[in-house]
């Protein structure tokens, strides 16, 4: 599957805010966001109405890049909230938290979800003692996820740990920091994504 491989920092800069795209480098003064908080190019410090489209449109790539997402893939996780009972905007959310790629990233053994997501691709990461390759696999509560037992493995993950010690730790995620596993207690809300998104636009955007 085809990904971005340009500068993150530029899609911060383009959604004005920050999306913690780069790592540790995000909570610094040295985050682009921090330095120059306006769209990138030559015409990024213009002022421009944005139409109702053009907000719904930002409020999607929004979402899109924080998780890592392509087009085709958001779609397919849409079109699975729109079938499931509950708020369209919010079962989204719930389901993009869900992904085993960002639960390694809020249990803090990750800087990034991009990072996040080449540990469960390079095999590193068990549900339930099983093997998990697939970014996407979505948890559920009663789930227990942890990093293979190898020293490359468990090297990488407590130094990471201690880069994001300061980070908030997931209300819906139990972590045992020795063990290097956590178990899922609950399903994550909208509250928990700690982003200021506005998903009832998504849904406006995709219900054209």
């Amino acid at each position: 599957m085809a990904r971005y491989t340009g500068p993150v920092c530029r899609l911060c800069r383009r959604e004005g805010m920050k999306l913690f795209l780069k790592g540790t480098k995000c909570t610094t003064p040295k985050c682009p966001v921090e330095k120059r908080g306006f769209p990138p190019g030559q015409h990024g410090q213009a002022r421009i109405k944005m139409s109702n489209y053009g907000l719904q449109l930002r409020e999607k790539q929004k979402v899109k890049r924080m998780y890592g997402m392509r087009e085709r893939q958001f779609r397919f996780f849409f079109s699975k909230a729109q079938k499931v009972k509950g708020v369209t905007g919010e079962k989204l959310l719930e389901m993009l938290e869900r992904r085993v790629d960002n639960v390694v990233y809020r249990m803090g053994w990750a800087t990034s979800r991009s990072e996040a997501r080449q540990m469960v691709l390079h095999g590193w990461v068990r549900v339930n003692q099983q093997k998990v390759d697939a970014p996407a696999y979505q948890v559920r509560p009663g789930d227990t996820v942890a990093l293979i037992t190898s020293a490359a493995a468990a090297k990488k993950a407590k130094a990471t740990l201690e880069l994001t010690k300061d980070r908030t730790s997931p209300s819906w995620i139990t972590i045992d920091a020795q063990a290097l596993s956590g178990t899922i207690t609950r399903l994550p809300t909208k509250t928990d994504v700690g982003m200021p998104f506005q998903e009832s636009l998504i849904v406006e955007l995709y219900s054209k």
